[in-house]
């Protein structure tokens, strides 16, 4: 028995055997059982920290101290990051479709790219988008778009979601100014001129085969309506039914005008947060890290910050300034940030499910393993990625990770700057595969388009898959074209 247990805590296979079986537990938990996930994922994330043989106080702290321990730098870490920004994002997507701004702007799109064009279109979106902003806070700002883009066609949210939700994913994975190929342009020595290149190149082929053919086509097979509170703004009801201007149950509380907001008006709105993001971003790149303007970039660029000046010139422009009072934008603040609870409980969970997982070393053995395989060089940056990111998670650490276990294979032997930048996407691509229950990402999807667990991996989880796999195979042969 000692020696089993040995062998699954200190051996590649044994962590392999270890983790599989944890999230085979979960998956269990939740589809089965019907658990609700925050509990599921708390469960499981101490069941394996305890079986796997991490220390107590590692796990949960001690009686006087647990500010490092894993559940609460685990629920921390990622809270800290998104809390802000998913309330400011939800409040900023309630003024939008109060006002009439969202149903504008997706009208405007669907008369451009139509009815069947509707999936594209908001692919595009996203695509576009997802360049100067995080994912997560890609979603925050769009979801609302989705909502009544699902509304008004009738059809699955899932057919609008996915093209979406490609656009984000393959500019966060490929392009520059995010993080992870940012990281790459140091850590191999590629431009990042040469990382837009070839992301481009690459990552669009994965964005149509996943979100444009795979979203068409898992679209109009998982059915999924849209909850009433995920628009905020209700159906038209009968004008006997309404309890007055300015409670929480008129449709018309944030609506005086009948004029809808201009398109023009809408969309700059939308544009200060990516402008601001954008600002911070470049600039630290192009000004002196002491410069007075780099500091008020970045102040005015954080997210958090961004978004809140977006959220301030909406209340004014689409509430104060047609008619709406400072008491009927608070009763819409708070109606719209009543589902966010549960989200960011899932979400902290989630982010704790996968720093046990990566605590148990997992990530480490398996990319050590891999490393000595003799794989051709792309071949084996594209799997150890791959097998980082299955294991803990995230896409950033999986690319940072392995951009640090290739550097040596790929610095000084020759290889042109197009040749180091296909092999950065390929780490790109090994990064964002098989997107599941250890990934903070899954969370947000599920709850922010209301996917059951089984939905999200019939969905959202083969999306990735496509995205990697295809964007992947255009690299692996374009770098045995000019290697």
């Amino acid at each position: 028995m000692g020696a089993t247990v040995d062998w699954l805590r200190t051996t590649t296979p044994g962590l392999l055997v270890l983790c599989g079986l944890a999230i085979a537990v979960l998956l269990f938990a939740i589809i089965k059982v019907k658990l609700e996930p925050f509990i599921a994922l708390l469960l499981t994330g101490l069941g394996l920290a305890l079986v796997a043989g991490l220390p107590v106080s590692k796990i949960v702290g001690t009686a006087i101290k647990s500010g490092d321990s894993l559940l609460e730098t685990g629920f921390g870490g990622i809270l800290g990051h998104i809390a802000v920004i998913i309330g400011l994002g939800t409040v900023l997507g309630a003024i939008l479709e109060r006002s009439g701004g969202a149903d504008v702007l997706t009208g405007k799109l669907l008369g451009i790219f139509g009815e069947k064009g509707a999936p594209v279109a908001m692919g595009l979106l996203g695509l576009i988008f997802g360049i100067p902003v995080f994912f997560d806070i890609g979603i925050f700002v769009l979801a609302p778009l989705i909502y009544v883009a699902a509304k008004r066609g009738g059809r699955s949210l899932v057919l609008y979601a996915m093209p979406m939700l490609a656009g984000l994913s393959m500019t966060h994975a490929f392009l520059p100014p995010h993080p992870g190929p940012v990281a790459l342009g140091g850590l191999l020595g590629v431009s990042l001129g040469w990382l837009i290149i070839m992301g481009f190149i690459c990552g669009i082929p994965g964005f149509i085969a996943a979100g444009i053919v795979w979203g068409t086509y898992i679209g109009k097979r998982v059915q999924v309506e849209v909850p009433v509170e995920f628009l905020v703004r209700p159906e038209a009801e009968p004008a006997a039914k309404r309890e007055g201007p300015g409670t929480a149950t008129d449709p018309e509380s944030v609506r005086t005008e009948t004029r809808p907001p201009a398109v023009g008006l809408i969309g700059g709105i939308i544009a200060i947060p990516l402008v601001l993001i954008l600002g911070a971003t470049f600039g630290s790149q192009w000004l002196d890290k002491d410069s007075k303007l780099l500091q008020v970039l970045t102040f005015l660029g954080t997210p958090a910050v961004a978004l809140l000046i977006a959220v301030l010139v909406a209340f004014y422009l689409l509430g104060v300034r047609r008619g709406s009072s400072v008491q009927e934008l608070s009763t819409l603040t708070a109606e719209s940030l009543k589902p966010v609870g549960m989200l960011l409980l899932v979400v902290g969970a989630g982010a704790f499910f996968g720093k046990v997982i990566s605590a148990t070393g997992i990530g480490t053995a398996l990319a050590d393993t891999m490393s000595a395989a003799g794989l051709p060089v792309i071949v084996l940056a594209y799997i150890i990625s791959c097998g980082l990111r299955i294991a803990q998670g995230s896409a950033t650490v999986a690319i940072v990770t392995t951009g640090g276990i290739v550097a040596p294979l790929v610095i000084g032997h020759g290889y042109s700057q197009m040749a180091i930048a296909l092999i950065a996407m390929a780490i790109a691509a090994g990064s964002i595969i098989l997107s599941h229950v250890n990934d903070g990402g899954f969370w947000i999807i599920s709850k922010y388009f209301n996917l059951t667990v089984k939905q999200t991996l019939q969905t959202w989880t083969v999306l990735e898959t496509v995205l990697s796999v295809v964007s992947f195979a255009v690299a692996a042969v374009l770098f045995a074209i000019v290697s």
